[in-house]
């Protein structure tokens, strides 16, 4: 399961904070555990220098002190003194056995020999051999010329040789005692481990014997410096240096105080590595350990510091709606912030739409859909404090006109007239104002007292002054309606229902009407009489069949004022204007036009029959109806005369040469001949009778110049029954005659 921010900022600095302990623990004690090693180490390997250096010089103070005792008998300066030959078994048995004292007193393995300069004999290993005038010189030049001591040791190929000149305390020698220590004896002698490297350096720093394993780790650069920090040091010691390879090393040196021999051996990295492997593996283990165990404590206090949020979250989350992981306590705070907001802004949206509420209230008052009870509680609700002496009206407003706007304005500017009433009419003389429909504006007025005359006027006052100023301002005319006072809200929908019949009237008083339905209900009411002006809708019509826009305008007022005048009653009007609208599609559906056929017929019925302003209804019919009725008449008449006028030139250019009249013509295509005369004259600009004649002579004209008939039989074939008559015609329209218009022709 994901976790949040907040379990992470928990988790992530206890786990943290506890690796870093036990890394700071662990590394603690990993040095502490490598200072403790390299100590022991160091002591070892100083213990093990030591006891080398010990074993050592054991073993050469023993030789050197049995060859020092034996140079001061006077049995040694005998036998260096006489020359000795195979003969001589008693002396050489004497030094032999000497020379194996000196060895069981010494080191094993080790080859004593001793060299008489004087007799140039040398006894080695239990032999007996004579020295050459060069091999005495030469032993001469090595061990006893500038050689300021008579005892030392030097390094040989096979390992280190004991030189004592003796005697001893002698200027003058007389032999040199050798003692040769092999590399494989020391090796023995000192018992080091096979990877321990030992050097062992003369006080002059000279390299007497290097082990196997520390062959190539040291450079005699190093060598010198560990002699000098060895002479002017204590007896033990640790030079830290570098190998040739670059590694860091300690040299760990003891210092003999009876030869000044300095005994060096060499501690790694490796070896207190591999010392450490064991313990680095236990440390290793248990800081993984501690970690883990950490990790698992940290989770536990984090789920468990966590959990309160979780569960904060879960109740401000909606249902079924999933945790996400992301910061709680800002999750949280966002959240309470959210619902302080939401809490806000509905308070703020109750408040805004108590407007709205309002405009319900009233409608449903309007609708009789709120008991006594309901309405009991909703007038405190919106702050109506009303007294048992109220009486009410209901005031109703209808647009006349929009003005200079389009149709498609109206609900702005009833939305506009709505505002108007709100701030012309007190709010506490009112309650507030709704919008009824999409046509009507409604108000119910509040009076106090039961002075119905002064009730009268002062809704009269506000119907003037509602009227005035949206003229004024909204540049429009609206008129209104007032019903009967009543004493009982529950009463609304009737009052609304007087206040609608009482604006059905304004066709009779025009535009800007005020209209009480006290006033028209005193109408005297009986049987419907329709009174329908006949004779001024045939004017009308037959203007419109012939396409006379004049004649429309002349006849459609008349009309319209005389339906308006015997309509007292809205009904009347009602019945009488549907019937008009009925007559003038029968009349579209005769001349075959498309103005009225269309599938938004009943539209237009329902905005005659909304509208209660004569103008408006005046407008609609003129504009959208009858004038677009008259255009199409017009452009269809246009039409059709043109098609018979051509037809009829037609017949004239293929018949001319035949006896051809407008009766003729008429009979052949169903018109009169006047009919056709009258709609061929329009067209052409000229009677039937001179059009076939001018195209008879244009005919004529032709002949006489294409062809070689004569005069005679030109006039008998263009139907000319008196040749004196066709010439007659020609020069009247060409001004010559027709012979001499061929003979004009035929010259040029």
């Amino acid at each position: 399961m994901k976790k949040g921010r907040i379990f992470y900022k928990i988790f992530v600095p206890i786990l943290v904070l506890g690796i870093g302990l036990v890394i700071s623990f662990g590394g603690y004690i990993y040095l502490t555990t490598i200072n403790s090693v390299n100590e022991r180490v160091a002591d070892d390997k100083q213990s093990l220098i030591t006891q080398i250096k010990n074993t050592l010089e054991q073993k050469i103070q023993t030789i050197e002190y049995a060859f020092n005792t034996y140079s001061t008998t006077s049995s040694f300066r005998e036998v260096v003194q006489n020359p000795i030959t195979e003969q001589d078994f008693e002396e050489y048995r004497e030094i032999n056995s000497q020379l194996n004292y000196i060895a069981s007193m010494g080191m094993d393995f080790v080859n004593y020999s001793l060299i008489s300069l004087e007799q140039k004999w040398q006894i080695s290993n239990g032999k007996l051999s004579h020295l050459t005038e060069e091999e005495s010189r030469t032993l001469y030049e090595s061990y006893i010329n500038n050689r300021r001591r008579g005892l030392f040791w030097v390094k040989t190929d096979k390992g280190i040789r004991f030189v004592n000149t003796l005697p001893v305390f002698s200027q003058t020698k007389q032999a040199i005692a050798l003692s040769d220590i092999s590399l494989q004896t020391l090796q023995s002698t000192l018992q080091t481990e096979g990877n321990t490297p030992v050097f062992i350096l003369n006080r002059e720093g000279e390299l007497l014997y290097e082990s196997e394993t520390g062959k190539s780790l040291l450079t005699s650069n190093q060598l010198s410096h560990i002699t000098n920090v060895a002479g002017g040091g204590g007896q033990l010691g640790t030079i830290a240096m570098e190998r040739a390879d670059h590694q860091s090393i300690k040299a760990i040196y003891a210092k003999s105080s009876y030869n000044n021999w300095i005994y060096v051996t060499l501690l790694d990295k490796s070896e207190i590595s591999d010392a450490l492997k064991t313990t680095r593996f236990g440390i290793v283990m248990m800081v993984l350990l501690i970690t883990l165990l950490i990790a698992v404590v940290a989770y536990v206090i984090s789920l468990y510091f966590t959990k309160p949020f979780r569960q904060i979250q879960r109740r401000l989350l909606p249902a079924n709606a999933e945790l996400e992981p992301k910061n709680e306590v800002d999750w949280i705070i966002n959240s309470i912030d959210t619902i302080l907001s939401e809490k806000e802004s509905l308070e703020g949206l109750i408040e805004s739409e108590m407007p709205k509420l309002e405009t319900q209230f009233i409608l449903n008052l309007f609708r009789s859909r709120i008991s006594q009870e309901e309405l009991n509680q909703g007038l405190p609700r919106f702050g109506y404090e009303l007294s048992q002496n109220s009486v009410y009206a209901t005031l109703l407003i209808q647009l006349d006109n929009y003005g200079e706007r389009q149709a498609s304005d109206k609900d702005l500017l009833l939305v506009a007239v709505n505002k108007l009433v709100e701030e012309l009419i007190p709010q506490e003389k009112r309650m507030i104002p709704i919008l009824l429909n999409d046509r009507t504006q409604a108000t119910i007025l509040i009076f106090e007292g039961a002075n119905e005359q002064e009730n009268r006027r002062i809704a009269l006052d506000y119907a003037k002054i509602i009227i005035r100023t949206a003229r004024e301002i909204l540049k429009l005319s609206v008129s209104v309606g007032i019903s009967n006072f009543y004493d009982n809200l529950l009463f609304s929908k009737e009052a609304c229902e007087m206040s609608k019949q009482a604006l059905h009237h304004r066709l009779n008083l025009g535009k800007e009407s005020i209209i009480f339905y006290e006033d028209i209900s005193k109408v005297i009411s009986g049987p419907v009489l329709l009174h329908y002006p006949s004779e001024f809708e045939s004017q009308l019509f037959d203007a419109i069949r012939i396409g006379d826009e004049e004649q429309v305008s002349c006849s459609l007022y008349p009309l319209l004022g005389e339906m308006m005048k015997h309509s007292k009653n809205p009904l009347n009007f009602e019945v009488t204007l549907i019937r008009f609208v009925n007559n003038l599609i029968q009349l579209e559906q005769l001349l075959g036009v498309e103005v009225l056929l269309t599938e938004d017929n009943s539209t237009l019925y329902h905005r005659l029959l909304d509208i209660r302003n004569p103008e408006e209804i005046e407008r609609i019919l003129v504009k959208e109806v009858i004038h677009p009725m008259v255009t199409s008449v017009k452009e269809k008449t246009d039409r059709q005369f043109r098609l018979l006028s051509d037809k009829i030139a037609v017949i004239v250019r293929s018949e001319f040469d035949q006896d051809l009249t407008l009766e003729l013509i008429g009979d052949r295509l169903h018109y009169s001949p006047n009919y056709l005369s009258s709609i061929f004259k329009k067209e052409y600009g000229m009677t039937f009778s001179e059009y076939l004649m001018n195209y008879r002579l244009e005919m004529a004209k032709k002949w006489l110049v294409e062809t070689d008939m004569t005069i005679k039989e030109i006039a008998e074939r263009l139907q000319y029954h008196n040749p004196q008559n066709f010439i007659r015609s020609f020069r009247k329209k060409e001004h010559v005659t027709p012979g001499a218009y061929r003979t004009q022709k035929q010259e040029k």
